[in-house]
């Protein structure tokens, strides 16, 4: 199991707040300092697709130009997240062969059984 995201972004916090508040120890990786695998990438969007991957709600999203934002197909969306890791939709949680995106106190509830 391990958490995916960027360590000042506030919706990564609270998930990790609420992980370590409910006592459970899982690994961070950064995608600023750890880099983000194209292999990674493309199994979440395998597993999930890339719409709940791609925020488009993002500043990021927001600062692309009208033609990267226009046609978004599954590989234009990989490519985009690789060339611009924030405008994945933070945190990714991946257990075991699930993957899930954002963060709220009832889904992680339920993930993790609680």
């Amino acid at each position: 199991m391990t958490l995916f995201g960027i360590k000042n972004c506030d919706t990564v916090k609270k998930a990790r707040k609420w992980l370590e508040a409910n006592g459970h120890n899982v690994p961070f990786h950064d995608f600023r300092v750890d880099g983000l695998p194209a292999e990674q990438l493309n199994d979440w969007v395998a597993r999930i697709g890339f719409e709940p991957l791609l925020n488009k709600k993002s500043t990021s999203f927001r600062a692309l130009t009208d033609e990267q934002k226009q046609d978004i197909d599954t590989a234009k969306a990989i490519a985009l997240m690789l060339e611009y890791p924030t405008l994945i939709k933070r945190p990714v949680l991946v257990k075991g062969d699930t993957v899930y995106t954002g963060f709220n106190d009832k889904l992680y509830s339920e993930v993790f059984g609680q």
